[in-house]
């Protein structure tokens, strides 16, 4: 069952021809990997950009990591919404910027004597929702009326 395909089709890897560009490839996708899981459970470290960044780095350096990446079932069908479409689904962007805010906002009364802090973590916060934002969503739910 292991080996079995997920129900989507994987988008191929295009390997680097240079062996030393695949081994700084796959160190940097490792290490934004894991920058990732650490987002799952760290409100405030942003989990997809770093997945999205492993997906892109495997894709060029390892055709084994790529796959396994692509199988799993919580970043598999994210990054293949990513190759294939250039979005990210909807639910999947609120909850982000929801959690995101959430954490910021923590975050800045905590710094209460540091106006300075708060106004550099209220700017990175606002960008950062922006751009979220900006991403398409192909399965935003369409208004009635």
């Amino acid at each position: 069952m292991a080996d079995q395909e997920p129900p989507w089709e994987i988008p191929e890897a295009e390997l680097h021809p240079s062996l030393l560009v695949r081994i700084v490839l796959w160190i940097c996708g490792s290490i934004a990997l894991l920058l990732g899981i650490i987002g799952v459970f760290l409100p405030g470290l942003p989990t997809t950009p770093f997945v999205l960044v492993a997906a892109a780095c495997y894709a060029r350096a390892s055709e084994r990591f790529y796959r396994w990446l692509l199988r799993n079932p919580t970043f598999g069908p994210l990054i293949v919404e990513w190759r294939r479409h250039h979005s990210i689904p909807h639910r999947i962007k609120w909850l982000a910027i929801t959690l995101m805010s959430l954490t910021i906002s923590v975050s800045i009364w905590s710094f209460a004597g540091k106006p300075w802090l708060q106004a550099l973590l209220a700017g990175i916060g606002i960008a950062t929702a922006l751009w979220l934002w900006r991403i398409p969503s192909r399965d935003r739910p369409r208004r009635q009326g």
